[in-house]
This record gives structure tokens, C-alpha cells and sequence, in this order.
């Protein structure tokens, strides 16, 4: 009998799902608002620790290239999602589209991959890449995903990333130029807060 390694693998961690509340609860927050971190850290920095915005950008953008890989993919190769065929314990609705690779896991995969190439943001970055981890593994838990769409983000955000690294001496005199053109917007934005107030 042949056995598909990606549906074990499926069974083994969605088996768990239904039993255990709390641990239920725990696995949908991180499914659902993990990714959340990354947009609020990218957030944070760009407005606070501005020496990095050419960082963030750079995480943005394997963000949005990763996205679009993904999108391009689906529209050559349809897999269902685990409830589509249906397999496991679903704990989280969501439409019935294709399910590889992981939008969700993609974008933190990217942005964690794009920021361990920064040596100030390394840190972040590995912090990160155990939070995608983790929201990865709670997003098969929650029967979203099966463990290959998992693989796929990791392989696509690779792709994004080393394309981006490529193409990194091209984009940085753009970057400074958009940076800049922000400091002056923002400037003027103070400039006119502190005559009104």
C-alpha cells in the first residue's frame, strides 16, 4: 500500500485538533494573527528606528514578490484545500481555493528570510522565523493547509528573497529616493503640526 507523506504528516498534527481547547484556542491565534507581528514590526521601525527603512522596504518587497509567485503558481496548479476532499478537523472557515503554496506563510517566511540579510535586523529576523514557524504548523493544525503548502512558501520565499538580493544594487538608489521624498513629506506634516498647535 502506498502511503502519501504529505497526508500523514497532515494527520499526524491535525489529529490533535478538537480535543484540546485551549490548545485549539492557542493554534487559531496563531493561524489567524501571528502575521500580524510582521506588519506591526515593519511598522514600527519604518516610523521609529528610520536608519532601517531601506531594510524595510527590501522586506516588502520579498513580500509582494513572494505574493505574486504564489498567485502565478495558482494559476497553473490547483491543489484543494485539506476540508475540500475532505480531510481532517477543520477549525477555521476559509474559501475553498487552492491551498499551495501558503499566502499566509509565504509573506512571514519572506520578510523573516529578507531581514536575516540585514546584520542590525539578524536577530529580528531568526525571532521571526519562529514565529512563522509556528503559525505555519497551527495553520495545518487548524486544517488550512497541508504540510507541503508549508514547503512551498519556504521554497518560494527563498526565491524572492535570493531574486531580490540579486537585484538589490538596482534597488537601493530607488529606495533612497522614495525614503527621501517621504522625510520631506513627513517634515513638512511636523513642520505644519507645531505652527498649529
Amino acid at each position: 500500500m502506498i502511503t502519501d507523506p504529505n497526508l500523514t504528516l497532515f494527520h499526524i498534527i491535525n489529529d490533535m485538533a478538537g480535543k484540546n481547547p485551549a490548545l485549539d484556542a492557542t493554534m487559531i491565534f496563531a493561524a489567524k494573527y501571528l502575521i500580524y507581528f510582521f506588519c506591526i514590526y515593519l511598522a514600527y521601525t519604518w516610523f521609529v528606528k528610520n536608519e532601517y527603512r531601506q531594510e524595510v522596504l527590501f522586506s516588502g518587497y520579498a513580500a509582494l514578490l513572494g505574493l505574486g509567485t504564489n498567485l502565478i503558481i495558482t494559476l497553473f496548479y490547483f491543489h484543494p484545500r485539506p476540508f475540500m476532499i475532505p480531510e481532517g478537523t477543520l477549525l477555521i472557515a476559509h474559501a475553498a481555493e487552492s491551498s499551495f503554496p501558503s499566502d499566509h506563510a509565504t509573506i512571514m517566511f519572506s520578510v523573516s528570510f529578507m531581514l536575516l540579510t540585514f546584520k542590525d535586523l539578524r536577530r529580528s529576523g531568526a525571532v521571526f522565523i519562529i514565529l512563522a514557524s509556528i503559525s505555519g504548523l497551527a495553520r495545518v493544525y487548524s486544517g488550512l493547509h497541508f504540510p507541503m503548502d508549508m514547503a512551498g512558501s519556504l521554497l518560494v520565499a527563498s526565491l524572492s528573497v535570493g531574486i531580490l538580493l540579486a537585484l538589490k544594487d538596482y534597488l537601493t538608489p530607488v529606495n533612497r529616493i522614495f525614503i527621501t521624498y517621504f522625510e520631506n513629506i513627513e517634515k513638512k506634516f511636523i513642520k505644519g503640526n507645531l505652527k498649529t498647535s
